[in-house]
């Protein structure tokens, strides 16, 4: 029985230190109220802490001064389905690194200082139902295809950022979105909020301020109106407006069409030199045969 017991000894002890690492660790300065939570928020943390138990699943880094995410920092924890991210310093979020974790249901990442959020952030997160990115004043930019993929998603937040415009294509691939937030944006009512306007006529509903919560700036004089006052007939002249890609097919063309015209017209005085040479050689010839 000894041998049987001393061999499975070195098991037993990978087995115990699993178990440690596992849910019995806690981070210096957190609290651990349970064997799946994590509580950082509030220590003036400057980095994501070291020794995060594996099987974690509600992690709280709020109120801390945390500048960055590790591109690789959800790898481990495939089992996190809460993040709290907000009142921090973050100003840039690398491609791919909130995709990894396909659990994830609730991300909080308001109150900070994010200037874009480029496609490709969250990946195919198609667990994540609650997206918080609203008060990140330097928020200027977010990419056209980064909720894409995110099938599950009810509830997005954007508003009091530092957006003036929106590609309405952001919102289109979210079929279970319920409820959207945008107040509080420097909005321009201008052609490129037209299509925007038109779909957020039509998803009132997913307002929760309404139309008379949101106000744009007039493009001629600056005068800020709450989208109510507007209709789809305030952006009627911008039916005829022309894209960039419009304005480029038209200057290529035009280039093409002149290019065309001047060959041509090199071509046609070419041959009309040639006759005429043609004719003046005919006729020398003939004067010399009547000579």
């Amino acid at each position: 029985m000894l041998p049987c017991i001393n061999w499975l000894k070195p098991f037993l002890a990978l087995i115990s230190s699993t178990l440690l690492t596992r849910g019995q660790n806690c981070p210096t300065s957190c609290s651990c109220p349970d064997h799946h939570t994590v509580n950082c928020s509030g220590q003036g943390l400057t980095g994501v802490p070291d020794s995060i138990p594996l099987d974690v699943r509600r992690l709280l880094l709020s109120n801390n001064w945390i500048p960055w995410i590790p591109s690789d920092f959800l790898v481990l924890y495939t089992d996190l389905v809460y993040l709290d991210l907000r009142n921090n310093s973050l100003s840039q979020l690398e491609p791919g690194t909130l995709s990894t974790s396909s659990r994830l249901v609730f991300l909080d990442l308001g109150r900070n200082n994010l200037t874009e959020i480029p496609s490709g952030t969250f990946g195919e997160s198609r667990s994540l139902i609650k997206l918080r990115l609203g008060d990140n004043p330097y928020l200027t930019m977010v990419g056209r295809d980064v909720f894409t993929g995110l099938t599950s998603l009810r509830e997005l937040e954007l508003e009091r950022n530092g957006l003036t415009g929106l590609d309405v294509r952001v919102l289109e691939p979210l079929p279970s979105l319920q409820m959207v937030r945008l107040e509080g944006n420097p909005w321009l009512c201008n052609c490129h909020f037209a299509k925007l306007f038109v779909w957020l006529t039509k998803n009132q509903h997913k307002l929760p301020t309404g139309m008379e919560g949101i106000e744009c700036s007039l493009p001629l004089d600056g005068r800020r109106l709450a989208l109510s006052l507007l209709s789809e007939d305030s952006f009627r002249e911008c039916h005829g407006t022309l894209t960039l890609t419009d304005y480029l097919i038209v200057i290529f063309s035009g280039i093409s069409v002149s290019v065309a015209a001047i060959m041509t017209s090199f071509f046609l005085a070419s041959t009309v030199h040639c006759f005429q040479r043609l004719s003046k050689v005919s006729k020398g010839d003939e004067e010399e045969g009547n000579d």
